[in-house]
């Protein structure tokens, strides 16, 4: 699985993934240690879905996939029907974002170009050339007035969505930026790259902050909880890694899957993590229960089904 997100109230999970299929997972059906029942599939896309998010009021979704385009989808009774197919980008289309507020997608890919789009209409509102080579990498601040971005180029660009003009470029990973996440209290960005680090940026400052090493191979991909207080980080060495941010501290690793972590995503309340892996010896999701307190649980306790 290339994706996964939680709707807005936590009772479902979307995937994306390379058949082409975005799946819609009834979590309240699962239990402990239970596999949770058949999806519903959702088609249309005519290649890889790289990227899949819920809007902040769970009425709709939206993916990107590897012919260039994003689409909406109408979440009605459980179901999702086609709402628009936006186009625009030239190539694959990486990764797709709500906005806050709801009502502004932003969409970054192979063309190196942000867009942004009406969520409402599909209009297209504006877009910029953001780096010289794929972006990768795509998120909101929680105010929904500032873009982080990253890909192959290695610098975090930081830009003003009102008008998309560039506020800040940093430099630091020595390799490709594959994913960024922003803190929920706005404070702190967080890059994981093909250089096996993870790495925290003051937006404000507009400064790099901490590298975290750890992880053997590169890093796929980044989350905040949604309290902002913990981190988790994916990587190709197949472990999922959880991080103090205000420290920097590493304090747990979690071990299962058996190819690399090419997703993450918390729940809203922050006792779940999401993992998946589209890698060809893994293909699954996995749902870990986080204790309370993460730094004082043993190596090896938070349990996945």
């Amino acid at each position: 699985m290339l994706w996964v997100a939680f709707s807005p109230d936590g009772s479902a999970l979307a995937s994306g993934g390379r058949d082409e299929v975005i799946r819609l997972w009834d979590l309240r059906e699962v239990g402990a240690n239970d596999a949770a029942p058949g999806p519903q599939t959702i088609r249309g896309h005519e290649g890889d879905v790289y990227a899949v998010c819920f809007s902040p009021d769970g009425r709709s979704l939206a993916s990107a996939a590897a012919d260039g385009t994003v689409r909406l989808w109408a979440l009605r009774g459980g179901k999702a029907e086609p709402l628009k197919s936006l186009q625009g980008h030239d190539g694959v289309v990486r990764c797709v974002r709500f906005s806050p507020d709801g009502r502004t997608l932003a969409s970054a890919g192979a063309d190196g170009t942000i867009r942004l789009w009406s969520a409402t209409t599909g209009e297209a509102l504006r877009s910029v050339k953001g780096h010289a080579a794929m972006i990768r990498g795509l998120a909101f601040s929680p105010g929904g007035d500032r873009l982080a971005s990253g890909g192959i180029d290695r610098l975090l660009r930081l830009w003003d969505v009102q008008t998309l003009a560039a506020q800040a470029e940093l430099a630091g990973h020595a390799t490709t930026i594959e994913c960024i996440s922003w803190s929920s209290d706005g404070k702190t960005v967080a890059s994981g790259g093909n250089d096996a680090t993870v790495r925290l940026w003051d937006p404000i400052e507009k400064k790099p902050r901490q590298t975290l090493k750890g992880h053997g191979e590169e890093v796929d991909s980044v989350a905040f909880r949604p309290d902002g207080r913990l981190l988790a980080s994916g990587s190709k060495d197949r472990t999922i890694r959880l991080w103090d941010p205000q420290t920097g501290a590493h304090l747990h690793t979690l071990s299962g899957h058996t190819d690399r972590v090419e997703s993450l995503a918390f729940s809203p309340d922050g006792r779940t993590l999401a993992s998946g892996s589209g890698g060809t010896n893994d293909g699954t999701i996995r749902l870990w229960t986080l204790p309370d307190n993460i730094a004082n649980s043993p190596e090896g306790t938070p349990s996945s089904r």
